[in-house]
């Protein structure tokens, strides 16, 4: 029995020295900040001051303190390489970092270009998680020049072929060149490249080699590689040669940029900012107007917009403008306060009006040669046009024609506005034209009490006619002054 008691009292003891020890190292244990936890029922009984010790809550770093965010493009871009894998191995990409440290002039120019666009473009490709290397595709394409022309009539930044950027809604006209416009141009070559990239299942090499070669190439090296039971991958398909030197070419020219020092490069900081903001315009604007009154250099206004080929926006493009950020409002005050006439120019109003009654696609421009039989009416009416606009693109002055004589056809079947009214524009000039040609020259001088009106009907002319015949006229005739009117015969 007493043996028995001294049994209970020693476990009772050991056990609430286990329990002591217990609640010391628990203590401890929470006292260095650690994640263990006592079982629910221990953790009960320990004393509030203990539990709340262990249950203290991690401390979570901020973003900011975790990862500050790069000063610099140039650093933020090498923050987002994805495609650095095997470049220092490899003898082609090799061979044409050799020509990059070779010319450092020339990476150096295309950076200086590229300062204008390379914060915008590399925002794009990390909203679509795309590897930065592609901010470096216009370095390549076209030395970051937007007015860049190859010999296969590729243009703009990214260097798209006529078909090709129709095909990702471009559109190209006498006035407007959606391949040159930075942004719309950059959102078709991402369009494209992500295409490309699910085309070739995630392989960025093959995606860029298709870039340059089109799919359809591409794709064929592929077949022939599994027919031969060759490997697939980029660098071993038989490619054109300037395919061959495509990839290598961006992959070397990231490595210098990774590093720019150790190859002897110079590349100026570019501020991890936006450079230019969306204004939108709503109405035609000459850009040197523009440049003028948001005080911006001309040349960089057009660097920003030089989709704009007659240097003036037009009413069938895109209705803004990029504009540096630091003048964005400083204009969008100036344009809220002007007219729309003091936006333009004399001259680019007049290269508008020349452009707009050109601007017909290749197959609507066609021609005529007159053959025997033949009569101006007669072909007015098979090709459905007027005789007069017959005669006035074609320089006729009455209806005689030669056999063998070709014509200009211009097809002014178009269901637009701006059509129609440059359709209207041409009737009038035509009309005046036709006037000048089949006239005779009087020369008037204006009496006291003479107007346009009272003049135009003693020489039975139209009104508009002699206006257009004198335009340094104003509406207020003088006593002496001289007019010129052509009167029929």
């Amino acid at each position: 029995m007493s043996s028995s008691i001294n049994r209970t009292i020693n476990c009772d003891a050991l056990t609430r020295l286990a329990q002591a020890i217990a609640i010391a190292i628990s203590a401890t244990l929470a006292g260095c900040q650690t994640s263990a936890q006592l079982p629910d029922a221990e953790t009960a009984a320990q004393p509030h001051t203990i539990t709340a010790r262990i249950k203290q809550k991690p401390i979570f770093l901020s973003a900011s303190q975790r990862h500050q965010a790069p000063q610099d493009v140039w650093e933020r871009m090498r923050e987002g390489f994805q495609m650095q894998d095997g470049i220092d191995v490899n003898p082609r990409v090799e061979q044409q970092r050799l020509w990059f440290v070779s010319n450092p002039a020339f990476l150096e120019t295309a950076a200086d270009r590229g300062s204008l666009y390379m914060h915008y473009i590399v925002e794009r490709l990390e909203e679509r998680d795309m590897p930065l290397e592609l901010a470096l595709l216009p370095v390549i394409e076209s030395a970051y020049n937007p007015m860049a022309y190859s010999r296969a009539n590729a243009t703009g930044l990214w260097q798209f072929i006529p078909s090709t950027g129709r095909y990702f809604n471009l559109r190209q006209t006498n006035l407007y060149d959606g391949r040159r416009d930075v942004t719309a141009s950059t959102t078709a070559a991402l369009d494209y490249l992500s295409r490309l990239h699910d085309i070739f299942n995630g392989d960025w090499l093959l995606a860029l080699a298709a870039y340059n070669a089109g799919e359809g190439t591409v794709t064929r090296a592929i077949e022939r590689n599994v027919r031969l039971g060759l490997p697939t991958d980029y660098w071993n398909l038989s490619l054109p040669q300037e395919t061959r030197d495509y990839v290598p070419k961006l992959l070397a020219l990231s490595e210098v940029v990774a590093s720019p020092e150790a190859y002897g490069v110079n590349l100026t900081p570019i501020e991890n900012k936006p450079y230019f903001q969306v204004v939108e315009v709503n109405q035609r604007v000459d850009l040197s107007r523009v440049a003028a009154l948001a005080n911006i250099d001309e040349d960089e206004m057009y660097q920003l917009n030089p989709a704009f080929k007659q240097r003036v926006t037009t009413v069938d493009g895109p209705q803004r403008l990029l504009i540096p950020t630091a003048k964005a409002q400083l204009l969008t005050a100036s344009l809220s306060s002007m007219k729309p006439e003091e936006l333009l120019s004399l001259r680019p109003t007049r290269a508008v009006t020349e452009q707009a009654v050109a601007e017909v696609t290749p197959s609507q421009r066609k021609s005529y040669r007159v053959r025997k039989g033949d009569n101006l009416a007669m072909i007015a009416k098979a090709n459905r046009v007027s005789t007069r606009d017959l005669q006035l693109w074609n320089k006729l002055s009455g209806q005689r024609l030669k056999v063998g004589q070709t014509l200009v056809m211009q097809d002014t079947r178009r269901d637009s506005k701006r059509t129609t009214a440059v359709a209207a524009r041409n009737d009038k000039r035509s009309s005046v034209t036709l006037a000048k040609n089949d006239a005779r020259t009087t020369r008037y001088k204006v009496q006291k009490g003479d107007s346009l009106y009272i003049v135009a009907k003693r020489f039975n002319v139209e009104m508009q006619h002699l206006k257009s015949w004198n335009p340094r006229t104003g509406k207020a005739l003088k006593p002496g002054q001289t007019l010129i009117v052509y009167r029929d015969r």
